[in-house]
């Protein structure tokens, strides 16, 4: 596949559509992007928590569970939940004030916590192709192509092209997508989705919900095929494990993205994608919904520094365990240009556990002007930080809305109801690391040891800013074409 001009195309397509014209958009300086937004203050941060009453998460001693456990919950007037014995973590509900104590004076139990849930994806600017409103079809492309792949200029900047040419397209090499619902019947992914599962009570795989698929967009991503019928994936012979462990509308609870990691790895994924994550603040400062999760009038913030101590014991855990089973663990770095080298009032989880790759994200200014820009300018939403952030990649910004074209400096991919949408985020950022990454474990011919796998990522990425390791781009941004190349 090769690039091409989308200028006179995108000018007469929207000069139809939108009765204007093609006028130049004010000229950004690429540093001064990340004043753009201050970080979050733990004091915001922590109405992304809400404590769920009468649910716990029991953390063992041990990275195993005492062999009566279930007896002992129904003794304290618990009901048991799941047990995830590869990790010494379960969960039970229990209405009884005192479960909590009752069961940690237990032999071989550490705590019991409550169950938290949180906002792990914020909501992004998003903007759908078909919207005749808002984007143009690219019906000048040439049909053996996939119709909209000029408008993925992300695949310019790591050179997947190329990767492609040289006879590398992730095949053997399966992704687990932790997320929130898909459409499991999209053209660009369904011969690709080997496996599906839902860990939201009350929720299918399927997304069910008037707003945007975050999930059905990561995925596309990642491996979207190459059938010649909209966008093509950076791995488009991967295949795909889609783990639902937030709802529709972005929220989930720790225990449900705990279970989907654990059940990521026994379905032998090689690769774990979480575009997700929340600013746990170490204060311990959570809400309480008492009981009335519909009713935030009698919500009460309370302090709870033992609950972020257990959280991140159980994260690191199954993040660990996946790990020791050989998979490459990579997440979104998250979108609030938290400077993690000055402030520490909170930890970005999962992005910032050990053994967890943690992306940052890229993109171009007025792309639509000059396809030949940098297409490596900083977001100006993403975190960065020294130890913060492991790899870059392509996640797309709308600095420039709401003058004419700004969505397309964002990320296309798949979307709801069998659509494409553009998007930006470090969510869509940490897709394109999962992507190369499929494509070196395709090219090893099998499964690689995860640090491997970023040695591999390490050797082959572009070095952008500060030589070595710096605050933006951590250790560079991905190129897939070095990567299959320098492998050996």
């Amino acid at each position: 596949m090769t690039n091409f001009s989308l200028r006179s195309l995108i000018c007469a397509s929207i000069l139809i559509g939108l009765g204007t014209g093609c006028t130049d958009q004010p000229n950004l300086d690429p540093s001064t992007i990340q004043n753009t937004k201050a970080a979050r203050s733990a004091a915001a941060a922590q109405s992304d928590f809400i404590i769920q009453k009468g649910s716990y998460i029991i953390v063992s001693a041990t990275n195993a569970l005492p062999s009566n456990l279930e007896a002992e919950v129904s003794k304290a007037k618990g009901r048991m939940g799941t047990q995830l014995k590869n990790i010494g973590v379960a969960t039970a509900v229990s209405a009884d004030p005192d479960f909590a104590g009752k069961m940690e004076r237990l032999p071989g139990i550490k705590s019991v916590i409550p169950d938290v849930s949180a906002k792990w994806i914020e909501a992004t600017n998003s903007i759908d192709l078909q919207d005749p409103q808002n984007a143009v079809q690219a019906t000048a492309t040439n049909p053996n192509l996939n119709p909209y792949y000029g408008f993925q200029w992300q695949h310019k900047a790591i050179n997947s092209n190329a990767a492609w040419q040289s006879g590398h397209r992730g095949e053997g090499v399966k992704v687990a997508i932790l997320d929130t619902g898909y459409d499991l019947m999209h053209p660009d992914l369904a011969g690709n989705i080997i496996y599906s599962k839902s860990f939201v009570p009350n929720e299918g795989v399927q997304f069910n919900y008037p707003g945007f698929s975050h999930g059905t967009h990561v995925a596309g991503i990642v491996a979207a095929l190459d059938n010649n019928i909209g966008v093509v994936g950076v791995a488009p012979k991967a295949k795909l494990q889609l783990i639902k462990v937030l709802s529709d509308s972005g929220r989930g609870s720790f225990s449900w993205i705990l279970a989907g990691i654990l059940d990521a790895v026994d379905q032998k994924a090689d690769i774990i994608n979480m575009s997700l994550g929340s600013y746990l603040p170490r204060n311990g400062k959570f809400i309480d919904d008492n009981g009335t999760p519909n009713d935030p009038s009698d919500d009460t913030v309370v302090s709870n520094t033992k609950a972020v101590q257990e959280l991140l014991v159980a994260m690191s855990r199954v993040i660990s365990y996946a790990n020791q089973k050989g998979v490459t663990v990579i997440a979104a770095a998250g979108n609030d240009a938290i400077n993690g080298n000055k402030d520490k009032s909170g930890i970005s989880i999962p992005a910032n556990l050990p053994h967890v790759l943690s992306v940052s994200a890229t993109g171009p200014t007025n792309w639509y002007e000059d396809p030949q820009t940098d297409l490596d300018q900083i977001a100006s939403y993403s975190n960065f930080g020294t130890s913060d952030i492991s790899f870059s990649a392509p996640g797309g910004d709308s600095r420039l809305q709401p003058y004419m074209f700004w969505y397309f400096d964002m990320v296309l991919s798949t979307s709801q109801y069998g659509g494409y949408t553009f998007s930006a985020g470090t969510s869509m950022a940490a897709p394109h690391v999962a992507g190369v990454a499929a494509l070196i474990i395709g090219k090893n011919g099998g499964p690689m040891a995860p640090a491997r796998v970023e040695a591999a990522l390490r050797a082959s990425s572009d070095d952008l800013g500060k030589p070595g390791r710096d605050p933006l781009f951590g250790y560079g941004r991905v190129n897939a074409l070095r990567a299959v190349s320098t492998l050996k």
